[in-house]
């Protein structure tokens, strides 16, 4: 039984991995990155693709980082499928949507969550006004208002 069934997958399989291996390292082509936009005279324009860096971040945030369509411009990436790629979160973003934690007292303290994944503790003053990030986390602390 085993043999008349490997008998008949062998074949499909052979036939099916070709295709399946052209789609997977193809190289892409130049017009998958482009798009076409008319202008308010009806005529075509093509434009590049622009990648945002990550999917809740649009723009680079660091002097030396490099924009995503050309970061990926080499020949490690020459036959990737790009949308294939990992393409994580923002952790700017991240922190910004943690709300800000408020403190009754001039001092918070923060250990990352505690256990083996957090950090080391550390004491924020928050005698001035406004937010204090932690320098570890981000977590962001504020005394409260007293009056």
């Amino acid at each position: 039984m085993l043999s008349l069934t490997r008998s008949r997958l062998i074949p499909s399989l052979s036939r099916a991995l070709p295709r399946a291996q052209a789609a997977l390292y193809s190289t892409p082509s130049a017009d998958a990155s482009l798009h076409v936009v008319t202008n308010n005279q009806g005529e075509p324009k093509v434009t590049a693709a622009v990648a945002p860096q990550s999917p809740n971040y649009a723009a680079v945030w660091s002097e030396n980082q490099q924009p995503r369509p050309t970061q990926h411009s080499g020949p490690r990436f020459e036959q990737a499928v790009m949308e294939l790629q990992p393409n994580p979160l923002s952790a700017m973003e991240m922190i910004n949507s943690e709300p800000i934690r408020m403190v009754n007292g001039r001092k918070a303290v923060c250990d990352g969550g505690g256990g083996p994944l957090g950090h080391p503790k550390v004491y924020i003053n928050l005698d001035k006004p406004g937010p204090k990030g932690c320098g570890y986390c981000g977590i962001r602390f504020e005394q409260e208002h007293h009056h």
